[in-house]
């Protein structure tokens, strides 16, 4: 069942987040030009604003973030495939549940810079370990949403669909993943955005070509002006996924109302008073119906019925 919670105003999600940024720019100037921390630890807004469009502009962040943004988006695609069809199983049998719960949660317990060394000796270096980090991480938050969106469905509609003639197939095709799509998309759509960590992280275990990498190097080097660009890079890329994938999430969702008639309602000022109630016994013959339904006697006739002529 849909949610009743409404959403904050559009004016106030997007103005919310500016003012917070702007505070915390704010409180880092303050923090940088006082003179308490020096420079080379944490350098002005104004300095690593500086170096980003430098580096925007000459090209050099493009290659490794377009690598990180692959690499995330492959462990993402791999660890849905697969917690897909196993929260489903989980979901429906209470064997699979009692025998995979407590290992997939004891997963969650395991570092992931731990797992990276041995991802490197079984199948060595380069993308593909990377990836396989990036699926462990965001594994799990995918399963656990989509058990919770199966699990929510109201039993009276699935009972309904079974004395209708629904097999387990088309049960789970037309009803049980629709109405679970909602809760698997937001588990997707927050394991996309962990991906980027499980990116980064892999490649400052296990090397590779993005912005991992770059932040290894930057970090070996004491370039502290390099790492705050690159780790506003990281942030950008991560809201970005994060309000595409809340688009992707609202467009599919099955409860969402389109509000055609509010739209098309300023251009018919008189469709409210030309309705008729049809819910009195008797036609509003000529006079006008609120949009209410209910009959205003004081209104000039607006709609007019024709008037019964007698037979023969």
């Amino acid at each position: 069942m849909p949610s009743s919670r409404k959403n904050a105003p559009l004016s106030v999600r997007i103005v919310a987040p500016v003012v917070a940024a702007l505070l915390v720019l704010a409180g880092w100037a303050v923090l940088a030009h006082g003179g308490t921390i020096p420079r080379n630890l944490l350098p002005t807004p104004g300095a690593v604003l500086a170096r980003l469009g430098t580096e925007l502009s000459s090209g050099r962040l493009l290659e490794p973030t377009l690598v990180t943004i692959q690499q995330s988006l492959l462990g993402c695609l791999l660890a849905t495939v697969v917690a897909l069809p196993l929260a489903y199983l989980i979901a429906h049998a209470k064997l699979a549940q009692a025998t995979l719960a407590p290992y997939l949660a004891a997963s969650q317990a395991i570092p992931s810079v731990a797992l990276a060394p041995l991802l490197v000796i079984w199948v060595g270096y380069g993308t593909l370990p990377v990836v396989l980090l990036c699926s462990i991480m965001v594994f799990f938050p995918m399963v656990l949403s989509t058990v919770l969106g199966l699990r929510s469905i109201d039993r009276d509609v699935l009972d309904a669909a079974r004395v209708d003639g629904a097999d387990p197939r088309r049960l789970a095709r037309w009803i049980e993943w629709p109405l679970a799509l909602p809760a698997t998309l937001t588990g997707i759509r927050n394991g996309f955005t962990l991906s980027i960590t499980g990116s980064v992280v892999g490649e400052l275990v296990m090397g590779g070509n993005g912005l991992g990498q770059l932040l290894a190097v930057q970090s070996q080097s004491s370039d502290t002006t390099g790492l705050f660009t690159t780790l506003i890079v990281l942030m950008t890329l991560a809201i970005v996924i994060f309000l595409a994938m809340t688009a992707i999430e609202w467009l599919a969702n099955p409860f969402r109302v389109k509000a055609t008639a509010f739209a098309v309602a300023p251009f018919i000022p008189q469709i409210g008073e030309t309705d008729v109630d049809v819910d009195s016994p008797e036609p509003a013959r000529g006079r006008a119906a609120d949009r209410n339904g209910s009959l205003r006697a004081d209104q000039p006739d607006l709609v007019r019925w024709p008037e019964p002529q007698p037979v023969g």
